[in-house]
């Protein structure tokens, strides 16, 4: 019996409090991820729609026979629409489109949103808008991505 060795109260509390301490510095870090991911998803879809658009232009060189899912080929491998988690092709011209993807991060109650902008001369611009109060949630770091 006098050989037997173990760890105190006061050891084991010690022990308790440390983990207790690095879990409360560690746990922040963790929280902003699953937001940041639902961005990038968004950011993805807006990319990868942007890329069938492209490819359905080369044809037809017209945007404008590019902007329902219908015309771009159907199953696009991608949510295609205006909700929360899909993109579309909100605005098109002959030689010009506007993509829009809707996050499903929310920042008070309203979703993050990220747009591809093609103008006639051919630059493309990439702005988003981060919840309701517009800041730099998420994705989004001062109105452009």
């Amino acid at each position: 019996m006098r050989d037997e060795n173990g760890f105190t109260l006061l050891e084991v509390l010690v022990v308790m409090l440390v983990i207790g301490i690095l879990a409360a510095i560690a746990l922040p870090a963790f929280l902003g991820q699953q937001e940041k991911g639902k961005d990038a998803e968004a950011k993805s879809n807006a990319r990868n729609l942007m890329s069938q658009v492209e490819s359905c232009f080369t044809p037809k060189e017209d945007y404008r026979q590019c902007d329902t899912q219908a015309e771009l080929g159907g199953n696009l491998g991608i949510p295609y629409g205006s909700e929360p988690g899909e993109a579309s092709v909100t605005a098109a011209g002959q030689d010009s489109f506007t993509i829009v993807a809707i996050s499903k991060t929310t920042t008070g109650g309203v979703n993050s949103t990220y747009s591809i902008v093609r103008d006639s001369d051919g630059l493309t611009t990439h702005t988003c808008t981060a919840g309701a109060g517009g800041g730099d949630g998420g994705g989004c770091r001062g109105g452009t991505w």
